[in-house]
């Protein structure tokens, strides 16, 4: 199982929320320099391999290179500086957080340029093996494109926002055509709606004739379109009931009724952060 740690958690709740999802076999842990919460996870992977219940082969760690860092200068001294916060040798998955980079303390650029040099950049830390693959974040197919006609590494993996509101068809074919794995980040949507997905009829309606819950049947659909998950939670109860998806079998029709919400509506505005 999956688990994504943001922004805006009290000091010490994403230790304790990484601790309590180890210990319930959550794997893949979504990290990012942007957090600003990689020390915290750190000292729980510490804490738990000190405790002799974890190893680091059964961990799949995720971090990204964010904007300010596109330079290729700067591109592994930022990794090495998240990789040093988390308490890890190597990572299993090194994401460009956005296609579009900056200068430091300066204003976003949609230049692809120094985005493909930083690329470059990326191949060589698993050149070094201080990363087992590389890929890219909030690409669109225009911009996958670009990169894969000049790549000597193909992205692994692309994570983007992706929901029943926001089902995105022509980049998931896109990227399941090239074999790259679809990350799927807010699974859930976002809560400041006037029908939130977590309140959507069909969605309650399904979940309810499952005898699960509404976030549950939103986990499951991607797990049914092939499309990995990390939900956001810091609610240890949340956190294990996010992993409980797997019992659970949603129908074709199913599928068709929660596709059928798409409306485009897309809640990470990445144009205002780069």
């Amino acid at each position: 199982m999956r688990l994504l740690l943001s922004l805006q958690s009290p000091p010490g709740a994403v230790q304790e929320a990484v601790e309590v999802a180890l210990d319930a076999g959550y794997q893949h842990v979504d990290c990012a320099y942007f957090y600003q919460n990689e020390a915290e996870i750190g000292a729980a992977f510490q804490k738990k391999f000190g405790e002799g219940r974890l190893k680091r082969d059964e961990l799949y760690v995720v971090s990204k290179l964010w904007n300010s860092f596109h330079a290729p200068q700067d591109v592994k001294p930022a990794f090495l500086k998240s990789l040093m916060m988390l308490n890890l040798d190597y990572l299993d998955l090194y994401l460009m957080h956005s296609p579009m980079g900056f200068p430091q303390d300066q204003s976003p650029t949609k230049s692809s340029s120094t985005s493909l040099f930083s690329w470059q950049t990326m191949e060589k830390l698993v050149d070094e093996g201080l990363v087992k693959s590389v890929g890219v974040s909030n690409f669109n197919v225009s911009q996958l494109e670009r990169l894969l006609s000049v790549c000597r590494i193909k992205p692994a993996a692309n994570q983007v926002e992706l929901h029943p509101y926001l089902t995105q068809p022509q980049l998931v074919e896109y990227c399941k055509s090239k074999g790259i794995v679809l990350i799927a980040y807010s699974p859930f949507g976002c809560p400041a709606l006037p029908v939130p997905l977590l309140e959507n009829p069909t969605v309650n309606e399904i979940a309810q004739k499952h005898g699960k819950t509404s976030a549950q049947v939103l986990i499951r659909f991607h797990i049914q379109r092939g499309i990995a998950t990390i939900p956001k939670s810091i609610t240890p109860a949340r956190i294990v009931e996010n992993a409980e998806v797997y019992d659970f079998h949603l129908t074709h029709k199913e599928i068709q009724m929660l596709e059928g919400l798409n409306c485009n509506t897309r809640f990470i505005k990445w144009n205002l952060l780069g």
